[in-house]
């Protein structure tokens, strides 16, 4: 891809919008401790289901004033039954802006303590409201992010070198050995991975952590997800290897392993590059599904998945809407992910160029 490539790709708004969403997503769960208010293990009980802090810009004199918030005070009411959360105007808390906060490795070598936002000690500054736990909704959305966009390429990194290797050798080989590798990926390809999803969260080691746990999985997913990719890497390689300068290559007496290599597998990289791009969304969906059903990420550490749980709780969809927030980006990641896949194919495929 070249600066060619970036203006076609600006000439269209909508798949311009999707690329520049994604480049924010991404910084944000790089630089997820920078815009974060709280660790991401914080949690105080006393505070469930708080509901998001109130930031006031005028004062009580109407006057533009330094952004503050009020702390919520926790009530019982006996007519409804229920808790009840009022704000405790008696004190004012300044909100921080790229002041000292809790301290952490900006990314994950320097030690750092200046955020973005930061706010007093005894100020329970919580923007996007608390959960269950007490869990700061605003702050784990970054470290979840962390998880929820970067599992997909992990297992990417592994299914697709393997396919186009495996797709490669099979395409160009053709004859006796084509039918055999492509019959044993037909039967890699017809085992049902929820299921098998199921038995392995049910048999891993129980002292697993659950980053640990969700990575071995997704590794043994790719590892049987390479198969479909393989087929269509073959089915390439069929059509390349019959071109004129791959038997030029051939008569000089250049080995098989360079011609499929050097010579083959570069040429299907526009469908690779393409490939991708549509396969991170069902990947992120993946994440999120098994640490919504509890087989992924496990509490105490965040993924968009296990954040949008608690949301299958209708009382907390009618009166808690904050909890909905992972759902939102989810559907934000996995649309801007599709449209901007559609737009690479558009651009990468010969036949689609002038």
């Amino acid at each position: 891809m070249n600066l060619d490539f970036f203006k076609k790709l600006k000439k269209d708004k909508i798949p311009y919008i999707a690329f520049i969403v994604l480049i924010i997503l991404y910084c944000c769960i790089i630089f997820a401790d920078f815009f974060a208010i709280n660790p991401p293990n914080y949690a105080n009980r006393k505070l469930a289901y708080q509901p998001p802090s109130n930031i006031y810009i005028i004062d009580k004199n109407n006057k533009i004033t330094w952004p503050y918030t009020y702390n919520y005070t926790k009530t019982f009411n006996k007519d409804t039954l229920s808790i009840e959360y009022k704000q405790d105007r008696s004190k004012k808390y300044r909100i921080k802006f790229l002041s000292r906060g809790y301290e952490y490795k900006f990314l994950g070598i320097i030690k750092c303590n200046i955020h973005l936002i930061s706010k007093p000690k005894e100020c329970n500054l919580f923007l996007l409201g608390a959960d269950i736990n007490g869990h700061d909704v605003y702050s784990r959305l970054f470290f979840g992010g962390q998880i929820s966009l970067t599992i997909g390429f992990l297992a990417l990194l592994i299914s697709f070198p393997i396919g186009a290797i495996y797709g490669g050798i099979s395409g160009y080989l053709g004859g006796k050995i084509d039918k055999t590798l492509m019959r044993l990926a037909e039967a890699i390809m017809s085992i049902p991975s929820f299921y098998l999803l199921i038995i392995l969260a049910s048999i891993l080691p129980s002292n697993m952590t659950s980053k640990q746990r969700f990575a071995l999985i997704t590794v043994i997913l790719a590892s049987i997800g390479w198969a479909g990719f393989s087929r269509v890497i073959r089915g390439m390689v069929l059509s390349i290897k019959n071109q004129e300068y791959i038997k030029a290559i051939e008569t000089i007496g250049a080995k098989r392993r360079r011609i499929i290599l050097r010579h083959i597998l570069p040429q299907t990289s526009s469908y690779i590059i393409i490939a991708i791009t549509l396969s991170v969304p069902s990947y992120i969906l993946a994440e999120s599904g098994l640490s919504f059903l509890g087989l992924g990420i496990q509490l105490p550490d965040a993924s968009w998945g296990n954040m949008l749980k608690e949301a299958q709780e209708f009382a907390n969809i009618i009166y808690r809407p904050w909890l909905l927030t992972p759902g939102f980006l989810i559907f934000i990641a996995v649309l801007s992910f599709n449209v901007l896949g559609d737009k690479i194919r558009d651009i990468l495929d010969p036949k689609m160029l002038k």
